[in-house]
């Protein structure tokens, strides 16, 4: 049976981590599903990569924390906070593709 993520997390979000890099938050809603997403790393390089357009490579690390059930993304920012040409220079909305992921879990 296919669980949306959305449904799973609490919260789902992003945010500079520093100037060149973007995090990506997912805080599960209980101990079980946290525990399924981790044995099954559904959150990994290949899908973060994926839904992002870069390079596995410019996927910094995802972390399983797991005090607060939350798995972190962290990617290399396409350009610089603060760059003339960057729309989102807190990088908070940067999350969107994560919010129509489904997993069978």
């Amino acid at each position: 049976m296919k669980r949306k993520l959305i449904d799973m997390a609490k919260v789902i979000r992003s945010k500079n981590s520093g100037p060149y890099e973007i995090t990506f938050d997912i805080i599960l809603k209980d101990e079980e599903t946290f525990k399924l997403m981790c044995e099954n790393k559904c959150i990994n390089t290949q899908l973060i990569a994926s839904l992002y357009h870069i390079k596995e490579e410019d996927v910094i690390n995802i972390i399983e924390f797991i005090p607060a059930r939350a798995i972190k993304a962290t990617i290399v920012r396409p350009m610089c906070s603060g760059d003339i040409r960057e729309t989102d220079v807190y990088g908070a909305q940067q999350h969107a593709p994560l919010l129509d992921l489904e997993f069978d879990i």
